[in-house]
């Protein structure tokens, strides 16, 4: 007997959302999570070429953990294209100023790239306080342990 492999379409795909409270859990971990269920990677009908993953929303992204002294050793870097133009941020002033832009960086790196992630990177919602736009879609909430 011969098995067959399922290959995912694009209209069959059953979409959910899911809302992650982020208060505490460590940045690495909470975006390596957020990847594989924007990829559908936990789901069984994952298909590589296709976009198969949820929608995440993610709560309270000012309140991330960061381990060890990444605080004040670790830099964002943004470059702007003119001399001199380059603009280095600590993860402190990150997390203070600018903490969605933290998360979706840290799930970007972790998405691949091309037209693939760019249409995956799309069903990522990430809001610094406990409130979101999202209510009439009706998560579920998804706790994540380490």
């Amino acid at each position: 007997m011969q098995r067959q492999t399922t290959i995912a379409k694009a209209n069959e795909i059953e979409r959910k959302w899911y809302v992650i409270d982020a208060t505490d859990l460590p940045l690495g971990r909470l975006a390596s999570t957020v990847a594989k269920y924007l990829t559908g990677k936990n789901k069984a009908i994952y298909t590589p070429n296709v976009d198969c993953g949820d929608y995440i929303i993610i709560v309270n992204a000012d309140k991330v953990a960061l381990s060890g002294d990444k605080e004040n050793k670790k830099n964002y870097y943004n470059v702007s294209q003119y001399l001199g133009g380059l603009r280095t941020r600590s993860s402190g002033e990150m997390l203070r100023s600018y903490p969605e832009e933290m998360i979706e960086r840290a799930v970007w790196g972790m998405l691949p790239k091309g037209r693939l992630g760019r249409q995956i990177y799309k069903k990522l919602f990430v809001y610094a306080g406990p409130d979101h736009l999202q209510e009439a879609q009706k998560p579920e909430q998804l706790t994540i342990k380490f």
